[in-house]
């Protein structure tokens, strides 16, 4: 006798993919990726591969290239509901790094997994996704939705992505010319960012009901969940008006880990403990957590998101500009021959 279970047809829809939520998702985010339409977009959303030329004002481009996630900032994102900015830190986390370079970022695409797709939830990360790529001027060009039963727990998903920019060949940022005296300025962040949020979750789940109210005048999840600061149109602007030296982005190990990655041999920056505030959100990381300041310091951006290296002769001038076009900066230290010393001192 044959079991009547095993010739009914299955669909797609039955193994637990659902190709019209698909549908569905694309046609929320088309006008969200045609409001981040720039120079160099031929083919975007809809296509197998997205089409950009590289803008004819470049003499000799060379593209730069940068991918990245968001990390268990997405464990937050899952159990407190709140979907709408983590896109905003999956462009950040790329086209941040692709600024150290001195590169403009040109287009940005986005990979979105999950078990079983929830429109709703997915046209809000990709709304983050679309808002980072407004504020940071790069195309979202294309992406992929992959939804995957048994892959991931219900309500959850992953995010990766990647960008790519370009640079003037002449105009490529290396650090090269880094020497002693140069001054190191650094720009606040808006929060954790995306780095050390294993740490985070874990001073949230020893507080348990005594976490604060508040944190820098925003309610608690706020002040967490608070989105990576795009810094691309605000130093790419400084980069045009002033010979910066090096840029760093403060990311995971923190300023004590990334800092020497644009630094010349021989060379260490020595940054004035104090030369920044340490916000209410860091401090109370800090005392929920038990750590010193070098623990901080390699685990968190700590308040300084992005780091400048430039001539002592500019670099007033370049804090203004940037402080004019609306950054917080902070003359933090200078770099200093190494010697014996660590490539990062913070005293």
């Amino acid at each position: 006798m044959t079991n009547s279970s095993s010739t009914t047809p299955l669909s797609y829809k039955d193994a637990g993919v659902d190709i019209d939520a698909g549908d569905a998702l694309v046609e929320r985010i088309k006008p969200l990726a045609k409001k981040t339409m720039r120079e160099g977009v031929l083919a975007g959303i809809g296509g197998f591969g997205a089409l950009f030329e590289v803008p004819k004002r470049y003499q000799e481009p060379v593209l730069v290239s940068g991918t990245d996630g968001v990390g268990t900032k997405l464990k937050l994102a899952f159990e407190w509901n709140m979907h709408d900015t983590v896109g905003i830190d999956l462009v950040a986390m790329s086209v941040n790094d692709v600024l150290v370079q001195g590169a403009e970022p040109l287009f940005f695409l986005d990979y979105f997994a999950c078990g079983k797709l929830d429109v709703d939830t997915a046209a809000a990360v990709v709304g983050g996704i679309a808002k980072g790529c407004e504020l940071s001027g790069c195309a979202l060009i294309g992406g992929e939705t992959a939804e995957m039963p048994g892959m991931y727990p219900a309500g959850e998903y992953d995010l990766a992505g990647f960008a790519v920019g370009a640079v003037e060949k002449s105009k490529i940022l290396t650090g090269a010319g880094v020497k002693p005296g140069d001054v190191v300025l650094g720009l606040a962040s808006a929060g954790v960012h995306s780095n050390g949020f294993s740490l985070v979750r874990k001073c949230i789940e020893r507080a348990g009901a005594n976490t604060p109210a508040t944190l820098d005048g925003k309610p608690f999840k706020q002040a967490i969940m608070e989105p990576t600061r795009l810094y691309v149109k605000n130093v790419l602007a400084a980069l045009a008006a002033h010979p910066i030296k090096a840029l760093a982005h403060i990311t995971g190990g923190g300023l004590l880990e990334n800092i020497p990655r644009v630094l010349p041999e021989g060379t260490a920056a020595h940054l004035k403990k104090g030369s920044w505030p340490q916000t209410e959100l860091f401090a109370w990381l800090q005392k929920t957590a038990g750590i010193d300041d070098i623990e901080m310091n390699r685990t968190f951006n700590n308040g300084i998101g992005m780091v400048v290296v430039i001539d002592a002769a500019h670099a007033d001038a370049c804090a203004a500009t940037l402080r004019a076009a609306g950054e917080t900066v902070y003359t933090i230290g200078a770099i200093a021959a190494r010697g014996n010393a660590a490539p990062v001192v913070v005293a």
